[in-house]
């Protein structure tokens, strides 16, 4: 599969419409994006947005977050997903790949994401890129 790796830095509609048809693959509560929403995330300073490209469309994403904190920077990648059309032929390896050469250019200590358990595929990638499950709980406060 032709794809390539590129940053995202400003909005489009071709953009709102990938995300409109990705998000549910990667959660089927995720909330559409409209303009302004995939503006504000783009134009953030912290995110680095990154979409794999095939000639015909838009068939994966992922945001990388870099944080300076007192510990040092720290890197999350946040939100893989890959079209299921597209999947087994590597785009997500490539999107990884490309964040983590950014966050390693931009000097961060280390970099975490999270995989459901259920995500075998996608669990399996990431051992297989280097990553290391680490003894450690997830909390989360709803705000809602």
């Amino acid at each position: 599969m032709d794809v390539r790796v590129e940053i995202i830095r400003e909005a489009s509609q071709e953009l709102v419409d990938a995300f409109g048809r990705l998000l549910p693959q990667l959660s089927a509560r995720a909330e559409p994006l409209d303009y302004d929403a995939l503006d504000r995330m783009v134009t953030w300073d912290a995110n680095t947005v990154l979409v794999a490209r095939s000639p015909e469309a838009i068939v994966g994403t992922l945001t990388l977050v870099l944080s300076p904190l007192p510990s040092g920077l720290r890197a999350r990648v946040e939100d893989v997903v890959v079209d299921s059309a597209a999947r087994g032929r590597g785009v997500a390896a490539l999107l990884t790949r490309e964040a983590l050469r950014i966050a390693r250019e931009a000097g961060a200590r280390t970099v975490d994401l999270t995989s459901r358990p259920d995500r075998a595929g996608a669990n399996r990638l990431y051992e297989r890129l280097g990553f290391h499950a680490r003894e450690s709980k997830v909390y989360r406060f709803p705000n809602d």
